[in-house]
Protein backbone atom coordinates (compact mmCIF):
# COMPACT_ATOMS: atom_id res chain seq x y z
CA UNK A 1 0.00 0.00 0.00
CA UNK A 2 2.70 2.57 0.97
CA UNK A 3 4.45 1.71 -2.41
CA UNK A 4 1.69 2.05 -4.65
CA UNK A 5 0.81 5.38 -2.77
CA UNK A 6 4.11 6.44 -3.26
CA UNK A 7 4.06 5.78 -7.00
CA UNK A 8 0.24 7.47 -7.21
CA UNK A 9 1.84 10.26 -5.92
CA UNK A 10 5.42 10.55 -8.03
CA UNK A 11 2.84 10.18 -11.40
CA UNK A 12 0.99 13.44 -9.99
CA UNK A 13 4.05 15.10 -9.57
CA UNK A 14 4.78 14.50 -13.49
CA UNK A 15 1.52 14.41 -14.94
CA UNK A 16 0.87 17.97 -12.97
CA UNK A 17 -2.34 16.45 -11.58
CA UNK A 18 -4.31 16.60 -8.53
CA UNK A 19 -6.48 14.07 -6.99
CA UNK A 20 -10.39 15.06 -6.49
CA UNK A 21 -12.47 12.54 -4.61
CA UNK A 22 -16.28 12.16 -2.99
CA UNK A 23 -16.75 11.56 0.28
CA UNK A 24 -18.20 8.38 -0.90
CA UNK A 25 -14.95 6.68 -1.91
CA UNK A 26 -12.95 4.08 -0.68
CA UNK A 27 -10.98 5.63 3.07
CA UNK A 28 -7.90 5.00 0.98
CA UNK A 29 -8.49 7.07 -1.68
CA UNK A 30 -9.61 9.97 0.50
CA UNK A 31 -6.29 9.65 2.39
CA UNK A 32 -4.56 10.25 -0.41
CA UNK A 33 -6.66 13.24 -2.60
CA UNK A 34 -5.65 16.89 -2.11
CA UNK A 35 -9.64 17.58 -2.58
CA UNK A 36 -12.16 15.50 -0.73
CA UNK A 37 -15.62 17.17 -0.72
CA UNK A 38 -19.40 16.87 -1.95
CA UNK A 39 -20.33 17.63 -5.55
CA UNK A 40 -20.76 21.23 -5.50
CA UNK A 41 -17.27 21.72 -3.39
CA UNK A 42 -15.52 19.46 -6.21
CA UNK A 43 -17.21 21.58 -8.73
CA UNK A 44 -15.98 24.76 -7.50
CA UNK A 45 -12.54 23.20 -6.90
CA UNK A 46 -12.40 21.70 -10.39
CA UNK A 47 -12.69 25.32 -12.09
CA UNK A 48 -10.46 26.94 -9.78
CA UNK A 49 -7.47 24.56 -9.76
CA UNK A 50 -4.40 25.50 -11.87
CA UNK A 51 -2.84 21.55 -12.47
CA UNK A 52 -3.19 20.35 -16.00
CA UNK A 53 -4.91 17.17 -15.23
CA UNK A 54 -8.06 16.30 -12.89
CA UNK A 55 -8.08 12.78 -11.91
CA UNK A 56 -11.73 12.52 -10.33
CA UNK A 57 -12.18 9.73 -7.79
CA UNK A 58 -16.19 10.03 -8.01
CA UNK A 59 -19.47 8.83 -10.73
CA UNK A 60 -19.37 9.71 -13.93
CA UNK A 61 -21.43 12.96 -13.97
CA UNK A 62 -18.90 14.46 -11.90
CA UNK A 63 -16.06 13.65 -14.18
CA UNK A 64 -18.42 15.12 -17.10
CA UNK A 65 -19.26 18.33 -14.93
CA UNK A 66 -15.43 19.02 -14.41
CA UNK A 67 -14.95 18.47 -18.41
CA UNK A 68 -17.72 20.69 -19.21
CA UNK A 69 -16.05 23.58 -16.97
CA UNK A 70 -12.78 22.59 -17.64
CA UNK A 71 -12.44 21.92 -21.16
CA UNK A 72 -8.63 23.19 -21.46
CA UNK A 73 -7.62 20.32 -18.70
CA UNK A 74 -7.41 16.45 -19.21
CA UNK A 75 -9.90 14.73 -16.44
CA UNK A 76 -9.19 11.82 -15.80
CA UNK A 77 -11.89 8.88 -14.29
CA UNK A 78 -10.09 5.94 -12.77
CA UNK A 79 -13.61 4.07 -13.21
CA UNK A 80 -15.25 4.92 -16.06
CA UNK A 81 -17.95 2.68 -15.52
CA UNK A 82 -18.90 3.88 -12.32
CA UNK A 83 -22.10 5.63 -13.66
CA UNK A 84 -24.77 6.94 -10.56
CA UNK A 85 -28.04 5.11 -11.55
CA UNK A 86 -29.95 7.84 -10.88
CA UNK A 87 -28.19 10.07 -13.43
CA UNK A 88 -30.16 8.04 -16.10
CA UNK A 89 -33.72 8.37 -14.67
CA UNK A 90 -34.74 11.46 -16.42
CA UNK A 91 -35.06 11.30 -20.26
CA UNK A 92 -35.28 14.36 -22.95
CA UNK A 93 -38.59 13.52 -24.18
CA UNK A 94 -40.42 13.85 -20.47
CA UNK A 95 -38.54 17.34 -20.30
CA UNK A 96 -40.20 18.59 -23.94
CA UNK A 97 -43.23 17.57 -22.33
CA UNK A 98 -43.22 19.55 -18.78
CA UNK A 99 -42.04 22.44 -20.99
CA UNK A 100 -45.41 22.53 -23.42
CA UNK A 101 -47.31 21.66 -20.83
CA UNK A 102 -46.15 24.31 -18.32
CA UNK A 103 -45.87 28.20 -18.42
CA UNK A 104 -42.69 29.92 -17.17
CA UNK A 105 -41.15 27.06 -16.03
CA UNK A 106 -37.15 26.21 -14.68
CA UNK A 107 -35.83 22.88 -15.36
CA UNK A 108 -33.81 22.53 -12.48
CA UNK A 109 -31.71 19.87 -12.57
CA UNK A 110 -29.79 18.20 -9.53
CA UNK A 111 -26.41 17.80 -10.50
CA UNK A 112 -26.40 13.76 -10.32
CA UNK A 113 -27.26 13.69 -13.85
CA UNK A 114 -25.31 13.22 -17.40
CA UNK A 115 -24.21 16.21 -19.23
CA UNK A 116 -26.85 15.77 -22.41
CA UNK A 117 -30.10 16.38 -19.24
CA UNK A 118 -27.69 19.27 -17.93
CA UNK A 119 -27.41 20.67 -21.03
CA UNK A 120 -31.51 20.66 -21.52
CA UNK A 121 -31.78 22.73 -18.22
CA UNK A 122 -32.09 26.20 -16.75
CA UNK A 123 -29.92 25.28 -14.13
CA UNK A 124 -28.04 22.66 -11.96
CA UNK A 125 -27.77 22.52 -8.32
CA UNK A 126 -26.18 20.47 -5.46
CA UNK A 127 -28.20 19.31 -2.32
CA UNK A 128 -26.26 22.10 -0.61
CA UNK A 129 -27.73 24.69 -2.71
CA UNK A 130 -30.89 23.26 -3.98
CA UNK A 131 -32.74 25.27 -1.58
CA UNK A 132 -30.93 28.49 -2.29
CA UNK A 133 -31.36 28.46 -6.06
CA UNK A 134 -34.54 27.38 -5.99
CA UNK A 135 -35.49 30.34 -3.75
CA UNK A 136 -33.85 32.95 -5.84
CA UNK A 137 -35.32 31.52 -9.10
CA UNK A 138 -38.45 34.33 -10.69
CA UNK A 139 -40.03 30.97 -12.04
CA UNK A 140 -43.19 29.62 -10.26
CA UNK A 141 -43.31 25.98 -11.82
CA UNK A 142 -40.12 24.04 -11.29
CA UNK A 143 -39.78 20.70 -12.52
CA UNK A 144 -36.80 19.33 -10.23
CA UNK A 145 -34.64 16.49 -12.02
CA UNK A 146 -34.10 13.55 -11.74
CA UNK A 147 -34.33 12.74 -7.80
CA UNK A 148 -37.57 13.04 -7.00
CA UNK A 149 -36.79 13.12 -2.93
CA UNK A 150 -34.72 16.02 -3.20
CA UNK A 151 -36.86 17.34 -4.81
CA UNK A 152 -40.19 16.51 -2.57
CA UNK A 153 -37.72 18.60 0.22
CA UNK A 154 -37.35 21.40 -1.34
CA UNK A 155 -40.65 21.64 -2.23
CA UNK A 156 -41.75 20.97 1.40
CA UNK A 157 -39.48 24.24 2.16
CA UNK A 158 -40.37 26.42 -0.69
CA UNK A 159 -44.40 25.89 -0.57
CA UNK A 160 -44.62 29.15 -2.63
CA UNK A 161 -43.16 27.13 -5.83
CA UNK A 162 -45.47 25.07 -8.13
CA UNK A 163 -42.32 21.71 -7.89
CA UNK A 164 -43.49 19.19 -10.27
CA UNK A 165 -41.23 15.97 -9.20
CA UNK A 166 -39.63 14.04 -11.48
CA UNK A 167 -39.65 9.80 -10.24
CA UNK A 168 -35.85 9.17 -9.92
CA UNK A 169 -34.33 8.09 -6.53
CA UNK A 170 -30.63 6.96 -5.35
CA UNK A 171 -30.92 3.35 -4.53
CA UNK A 172 -28.84 3.95 -1.56
CA UNK A 173 -30.77 6.30 0.02
CA UNK A 174 -34.14 4.89 -0.58
CA UNK A 175 -32.94 1.86 1.31
CA UNK A 176 -33.25 3.23 4.63
CA UNK A 177 -36.81 2.97 6.10
CA UNK A 178 -38.28 4.78 8.98
CA UNK A 179 -38.36 1.35 10.75
CA UNK A 180 -34.36 0.85 10.17
CA UNK A 181 -33.72 4.54 11.97
CA UNK A 182 -36.15 4.06 14.92
CA UNK A 183 -34.70 0.69 15.72
CA UNK A 184 -31.46 2.03 15.62
CA UNK A 185 -32.05 4.76 17.96
CA UNK A 186 -33.60 2.31 20.64
CA UNK A 187 -30.31 0.62 20.56
CA UNK A 188 -28.61 4.09 21.06
CA UNK A 189 -31.57 6.76 22.58
CA UNK A 190 -29.20 9.92 22.87
CA UNK A 191 -28.13 9.70 19.51
CA UNK A 192 -29.07 12.76 16.90
CA UNK A 193 -30.39 11.68 13.38
CA UNK A 194 -28.71 13.08 10.46
CA UNK A 195 -30.10 12.54 7.54
CA UNK A 196 -29.71 13.78 3.55
CA UNK A 197 -32.55 14.68 1.26
CA UNK A 198 -32.20 12.15 -1.03
CA UNK A 199 -33.88 9.97 1.83
CA UNK A 200 -37.74 9.33 2.18
CA UNK A 201 -39.78 11.54 3.71
CA UNK A 202 -41.01 9.23 6.11
CA UNK A 203 -36.88 9.02 7.19
CA UNK A 204 -36.42 12.55 6.92
CA UNK A 205 -39.42 13.48 9.77
CA UNK A 206 -37.42 11.41 12.13
CA UNK A 207 -34.68 13.72 11.44
CA UNK A 208 -32.91 16.25 13.86
CA UNK A 209 -30.92 17.41 11.30
CA UNK A 210 -31.85 17.30 7.43
CA UNK A 211 -28.69 18.14 4.78
CA UNK A 212 -26.21 17.65 2.12
CA UNK A 213 -22.85 15.34 3.12
CA UNK A 214 -21.14 18.29 3.86
CA UNK A 215 -24.12 19.77 6.12
CA UNK A 216 -24.23 16.50 7.92
CA UNK A 217 -20.50 16.59 8.74
CA UNK A 218 -20.20 19.90 9.65
CA UNK A 219 -23.51 19.54 11.73
CA UNK A 220 -21.45 16.26 13.87
CA UNK A 221 -18.90 18.49 13.96
CA UNK A 222 -20.59 21.27 15.90
CA UNK A 223 -22.92 18.99 18.07
CA UNK A 224 -22.87 19.06 21.61
CA UNK A 225 -24.25 15.18 21.05
CA UNK A 226 -21.90 12.58 21.34
CA UNK A 227 -23.35 9.98 19.02
CA UNK A 228 -25.39 10.00 15.38
CA UNK A 229 -27.09 8.19 13.69
CA UNK A 230 -26.28 8.89 10.05
CA UNK A 231 -28.74 7.93 7.08
CA UNK A 232 -26.51 8.79 3.92
CA UNK A 233 -23.70 6.25 2.46
CA UNK A 234 -20.99 4.93 5.43
CA UNK A 235 -18.30 6.67 3.23
CA UNK A 236 -18.71 9.75 5.06
CA UNK A 237 -17.52 8.02 8.41
CA UNK A 238 -14.37 8.76 7.27
CA UNK A 239 -14.06 12.54 7.41
CA UNK A 240 -16.86 12.26 10.20
CA UNK A 241 -14.34 10.39 12.35
CA UNK A 242 -11.38 13.38 11.23
CA UNK A 243 -13.25 16.05 12.19
CA UNK A 244 -15.14 14.39 15.30
CA UNK A 245 -13.06 11.67 16.66
CA UNK A 246 -14.18 11.63 20.30
CA UNK A 247 -18.12 11.29 18.70
CA UNK A 248 -19.60 7.99 18.00
CA UNK A 249 -21.65 7.01 14.46
CA UNK A 250 -24.28 4.42 13.69
CA UNK A 251 -25.53 3.17 10.50
CA UNK A 252 -28.52 1.87 10.15
CA UNK A 253 -27.77 -1.13 7.75
CA UNK A 254 -24.96 -2.67 5.36
CA UNK A 255 -27.18 -1.52 2.27
CA UNK A 256 -25.70 2.08 2.97
CA UNK A 257 -22.93 0.98 0.28
CA UNK A 258 -23.19 2.66 -3.20
CA UNK A 259 -21.42 0.25 -4.94
CA UNK A 260 -20.64 2.39 -7.93
CA UNK A 261 -18.75 4.76 -6.07
CA UNK A 262 -16.57 1.74 -4.27
CA UNK A 263 -15.41 0.71 -7.72
CA UNK A 264 -12.38 3.22 -7.52
CA UNK A 265 -9.18 1.53 -5.97
CA UNK A 266 -6.43 3.27 -5.23
CA UNK A 267 -4.96 0.74 -8.45
CA UNK A 268 -6.63 2.62 -10.97
CA UNK A 269 -6.10 5.65 -9.69
CA UNK A 270 -2.16 4.43 -10.41
CA UNK A 271 -3.42 3.24 -13.94
CA UNK A 272 -5.21 6.20 -15.15
CA UNK A 273 -2.00 8.15 -14.46
CA UNK A 274 0.42 5.49 -16.01
CA UNK A 275 -2.23 5.68 -19.50
CA UNK A 276 -3.82 8.89 -19.41
CA UNK A 277 -7.14 7.17 -19.44
CA UNK A 278 -9.86 6.72 -19.35
CA UNK A 279 -10.50 10.74 -20.29
CA UNK A 280 -13.91 12.24 -19.57
CA UNK A 281 -15.07 13.95 -22.32
CA UNK A 282 -18.24 15.95 -23.19
CA UNK A 283 -18.79 16.46 -27.17
CA UNK A 284 -18.13 20.27 -27.37
CA UNK A 285 -22.14 21.36 -28.30
CA UNK A 286 -23.60 19.34 -25.54
CA UNK A 287 -20.68 20.60 -23.37
CA UNK A 288 -21.15 24.55 -24.21
CA UNK A 289 -24.93 24.00 -23.83
CA UNK A 290 -24.41 22.25 -20.40
CA UNK A 291 -22.06 24.90 -19.13
CA UNK A 292 -24.70 27.25 -18.60
CA UNK A 293 -26.98 26.10 -16.19
CA UNK A 294 -23.63 24.46 -14.60
CA UNK A 295 -21.92 28.12 -14.39
CA UNK A 296 -25.20 29.81 -13.35
CA UNK A 297 -25.41 27.33 -10.37
CA UNK A 298 -22.19 29.00 -9.16
CA UNK A 299 -23.06 32.38 -9.80
CA UNK A 300 -25.75 31.76 -7.79
CA UNK A 301 -24.75 29.86 -5.18
CA UNK A 302 -22.21 32.61 -4.11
Amino acid sequence: MEKLVGEIKQLCKEKDAVILAHYYVDDAIQEIADYVGDSFYLAKVAKADTHKTLVFCGVTFMGESANILNPEKTVLMPADDAVCPMALMVDPKTIAEMRQKYDDLAVVCYINSMADIKALSDVCVTSSNALKIVKSLPNKNIFFIPDGNLGRFVAQEIPEKNIILNPGYCHVHTTITAEDVEKMLDEHPDSEILVHPESKKEVCDLADFVGSTKEIIEYAAKSNAKSFIICTEKGVLHELKNVAPDKEFYFVGARQICPNMKKLTLEKVKACLVNNAPVARVPEDIRLAALKPLDRMLELAK
